[in-house]
């Protein structure tokens, strides 16, 4: 049995990334951006973070994860783990840290 394909796409409408297996959605990771008022880059806060039951166990929601903040860093956003998973998940892999912001008390308003 071959590899199944497996994708990170942006869906923009929806405002979150996909992650397919073979084309069947098995999760997503939903965002909300923030302009920068500084002069600095705009965030993308990741803030919610699914895999479906029966694709749990595969490695899924690191590679959605990882393709989700390559995309934003590459569009130019700095990132903001609002979810405890992609928080979780930064901390271990400390080379995006440049391309990270800490959660504030602005950031956790948006969601109250």
């Amino acid at each position: 049995m071959s590899d199944p394909a497996i994708e990170v796409t942006e869906n923009r409408s929806e405002h979150r990334y996909d992650i397919t297996v073979d084309g069947e959605q098995a999760g997503f990771s939903a965002y909300r951006d923030v302009e920068s008022r500084s002069g600095s880059a705009d965030q993308r806060i990741l803030y919610h973070t699914v895999v479906e039951d029966s694709f749990e166990g595969r490695g899924l929601a690191s590679q959605l994860t990882r393709g989700a903040i390559e995309q934003a860093v590459a569009q130019g956003y700095r990132i903001v783990p609002l979810c405890p998973y992609v928080k979780s998940w930064v901390q271990k892999h400390t080379e995006y840290a440049d391309s990270i912001d800490a959660v504030t008390p602005d950031h956790l308003a948006l969601f109250s």
